[in-house]
């Protein structure tokens, strides 16, 4: 797998990587690249089978950090691995399978669980995301831009966020639908909740207070069970407040990776 995730490297410094959510690519950062780049050296990682990373035979979640760590040196300064929705989760799993390579997590707009159960009131209904497998199977590019609509919901400028992430999303190959499906079952299944106590390192969790996708309450938990983490809430941002709210979301970010 090492070879075939495309990451884009940019800037001097300690090690920094992004990574994304579910159906998009690194191009979705924006211009938060280009502010870390004075800092840092930063690999904008695309997941496998998203943006010019090519599709894996499986799309699971021990996959994804298996070739994450082998595409990074185990040796020398340890990584700060930045993770937004699906690429949270992944950041965390990373975080427990590496250790000695992952050096510090910030966790933006993510959960240890993304569907509602009896005892995780803090996400959407399981037949929301259902719903989008389903319509995957009939219209993918369709459903892809309703679950762009569904990650603004609530936001101050909705029409003129989801005109950028559109045209950002089209800068790139759109995923397969075999993968989509597969990264989405992804989504579906995945509890960290009781892994994340093991998760010893810094941590950063960023939640909008508007987001319907991964709840604030989800943010909250993960800052609360995290052994060494701070939380940062952000009023009036959804789902990608990096973009919706860079100023704030920046001033937070800067706050942490300045602390010593």
């Amino acid at each position: 797998m090492t070879a075939s995730l495309h990451i884009d490297t940019t800037g001097e410094g300690p090690p920094l990587v992004l990574l994304h959510g579910w159906a998009m690519h690194s191009g979705l950062w924006g211009s938060l690249v280009g502010d870390l780049a004075r800092r840092y050296r930063v690999h904008a990682v695309d997941l496998p089978g998203h943006g010019a990373s090519a599709a894996p035979a499986e799309f699971t979640l021990a996959g994804v950090v298996a070739g994450l760590t082998a595409a990074f040196p185990r040796k020398g300064p340890p990584l700060t691995v930045v993770g937004w929705s699906l690429g949270g989760q992944v950041a965390m799993r990373w975080a427990l399978a590496a250790p000695d390579q992952v050096g510090r997590i910030v966790l933006v707009a993510t959960s240890p669980r993304f569907v509602a159960g009896d005892d995780w009131p803090h996400a959407m209904a399981p037949a929301t995301l259902d719903r989008f497998g389903d319509e995957l199977r009939i219209a993918w590019k369709l459903t892809v831009q309703r679950f762009l609509a569904l990650q603004l919901h609530g936001s101050d400028t909705p029409r003129a966020m989801l005109a950028e992430l559109k045209h950002r999303l089209l800068a790139r190959e759109a995923p397969s639908p075999a993968t989509l499906a597969a990264a989405l079952a992804v989504l579906r299944d995945t509890d960290l909740r009781f892994e994340i106590p093991g998760i010893a390192q810094p941590a950063l969790v960023v939640s909008g207070d508007r987001d319907t996708l991964a709840f604030p309450g989800a943010g909250r938990y993960l800052a609360d069970q995290l052994p060494n983490a701070r939380f940062a809430l952000i009023p009036g941002a959804a789902h990608v407040p990096f973009l919706s709210h860079a100023a704030a979301f920046e001033t937070a970010l800067d706050d942490f990776l300045d602390a010593r």
